[in-house]
């Protein structure tokens, strides 16, 4: 058994996540807003490394009002989590998916904090893994908000279930990090297939929503 994964991410018309120079003011405030409504559902909020040590977010609902804040889920096989990152304060509880090799005394501070460490991998995350131990914990449903690379191991893995994009009137172009990166699949036939469930206008862009077929 697994959590129900709901993919979410504000790109440009042509995919980017960010322009070449990170510069990453892609969503509106109504989007913003959406989001946090999303988060104020879900039981887990996931993302990457390279998302905390680009952004580093809180994680956390605060543009609406909520009764909880999901738990933070920072998958880092390296563990090169900064102590002072936001997603370490004591806002909600955070757990943090790291390897085999992680720094035991990284571990043991991290643990000190109040944080939560799952090791499953050798050298990078087991995320059919991690999906399986964060189901048992009782994270019944995810919010993934991950960047390029995470994105893309977790279609990879089948993992996603639904996907949710805000799309901006805006144009990129070059070489940014987009919606799903990684090595790609090579055939139409090895591709990710979706279904359309809804889509609106939201600020001045667009909002689709589609189910992931399985």
């Amino acid at each position: 058994m697994k959590p129900y994964v709901i993919s979410n991410v504000a790109m440009s018309l042509d995919g980017k996540l960010t322009t070449i120079g990170g510069d990453s003011r892609i969503s509106c405030e109504e989007d913003l807003i959406r989001v946090h409504k999303i988060r104020a559902k879900v039981d887990g909020i996931m993302v990457g490394i390279g998302t905390v040590l680009k952004d580093d977010p809180r994680l956390t609902v605060h543009k609406i009002k909520a009764n909880k804040n999901p738990v933070r889920i920072v998958v880092d096989s390296k563990l090169r989590i900064p102590l002072n990152a936001r997603v370490l304060n004591n806002e909600a509880k955070t757990i943090i998916a790291t390897t085999e090799k992680a720094d035991e005394e990284k571990i043991k501070e991290l643990k000190k904090r109040g944080v939560e460490v799952i090791k499953c991998g050798e050298e990078k995350v087991d995320l059919k893994k991690l999906m399986n131990i964060l189901y048992e914990k009782g994270i019944r449903s995810i919010l993934l908000e991950g960047g390029g690379t995470l994105n893309w191991s977790m279609f990879k893995e089948g993992l996603v279930d639904e996907v949710s994009v805000y799309i901006a009137p805006m144009i990129f172009g070059g070489k940014a990090v987009t919606y799903v990166d990684g090595e790609g699949f090579k055939t139409v036939d090895d591709s990710i297939k979706l279904e359309l469930k809804n889509f609106y206008r939201l600020g001045e862009g667009i909002v689709l929503e589609f189910l992931v077929k399985k």
